[in-house]
């Protein structure tokens, strides 16, 4: 069930398309939205981190497409630090974020009474309904029943841009639709049947998440957020290559080759180790045949690699061909998934102070 400002939204026979339009309708939600996009983004970096000796002042958790990490901020210990937009102090614990999103929507489920803390990239409806049970399946806590505050960010009125490869086109939406409005829809659905309580106070998605150049072409306005899990407060934010640790490479690969594993189909990609606050990279396989389309992806131009591998291309962020090469150098290197996840054992990473996310 959503509830908007203590109110639940019956409801419609009307379907998802309908829910969609009276939530992005709705006043509350219109007004924190515009309260979010006017709120200074911050750029995490590395150096960002560090103190004036050089050591990490706090943790952070990066979620990359297509994966979930939840967080217990029991487990953290919340100190004071400078906030970059204004002169005062805050209380910090350890933050979660993701960026990146375009046609993708960031999903961020707490648990005020608790804390707990779970934020996901959503990239395709297929993953919409596991997923949001993997999330649920660390935050709910049922000694303390209560309403799960909810915030969606990302994904924007992408409809009029033509389709590329048509990889995240999971279910048989209509193209006119786009990306974005399935995803939101499909998500916003499964809130609404759910047997818990979801207190939606940020929608920051299609709409409400478009702005438009002199020509007319729609870009976002917010493709990133961070979250405190000490207070519960998010920012808009992007990221750099320094921060989108750790293991960036292997799980950019994942991201790409996980639809072809039975073992995640319809799953987001597991990632972080709540009870031991680590991370845990879980195994992926992929086939030799990937070295093939990998080989085949750097003999095109940027602007084909845009077009091959994008929901949208026109929006993507400077450094997303850099990206898709470096992928592509991965997997022609390692073929053999095996060399990446011997016995299929997880990678596993644990925060040692001064040195950032360490493997072990």
């Amino acid at each position: 069930m959503i509830i908007v400002d203590g109110t639940p939204i019956s409801t419609s026979s009307q379907g998802r398309e309908r829910l969609v339009v009276s939530l992005l309708e709705n006043p509350v939600l219109v007004s924190a939205s515009d309260s979010f996009k006017a709120l200074p983004e911050r750029k995490i970096s590395l150096s960002d981190e560090c103190d004036s000796n050089g050591s990490t002042q706090f943790k952070c958790v990066y979620v990359f497409q297509r994966e979930y990490a939840t967080v217990d901020p029991a487990r953290v210990k919340c100190v004071t630090a400078r906030c970059d937009c204004d002169d005062r102090y805050c209380s910090v614990g350890e933050l979660v974020g993701t960026d990146e999103a375009t046609t993708c929507v960031g999903l961020l489920i707490r648990n005020p009474v608790t804390g707990m803390t779970s934020v996901a990239h959503m990239d395709s409806p297929a993953v919409v309904d596991l997923g949001i049970s993997q999330m649920l399946s660390f935050v709910i806590d049922s000694t303390t029943p209560t309403e799960l505050d909810v915030h969606l960010i990302g994904g924007y009125q992408d409809a009029s841009l033509k389709r590329s490869n048509g990889k995240n086109n999971t279910e048989n939406y209509p193209e006119s639709l786009g990306y974005s409005f399935p995803l939101c829809s499909k998500i916003l659905e499964a809130l609404q049947c759910s047997e818990e309580k979801f207190h939606v106070q940020t929608l920051c998605i299609l709409e409400h998440n478009t702005t438009r150049d002199s020509v007319g072409t729609p870009y976002p306005v917010v493709t990133g957020f961070l979250v405190d899990t000490c207070t519960g407060s998010i920012l808009p934010a992007t990221f750099d290559k320094t921060s989108r640790g750790p293991d960036e490479i292997v799980r950019r690969v994942r991201v790409s080759v996980s639809s072809q594993d039975p073992s995640w189909k319809g799953k987001l990609l597991d990632t972080y180790d709540t009870h031991n606050d680590r991370f845990q990279i879980a195994a992926c396989s992929w086939s030799t045949r990937w070295k093939s389309i990998a080989i085949s992806l750097q003999q095109l131009s940027d602007s084909e690699i845009l077009l091959n591998c994008s929901t949208s291309p026109l929006a993507e962020g400077p450094d997303f061909v850099d990206n898709e090469k470096r992928l592509c150098d991965y997997l022609i290197r390692h073929p053999n998934w095996t060399q990446t996840f011997p016995r299929r054992e997880p990678r596993i990473f644990e925060w040692t102070a001064g040195e950032g996310w360490v493997r072990c």
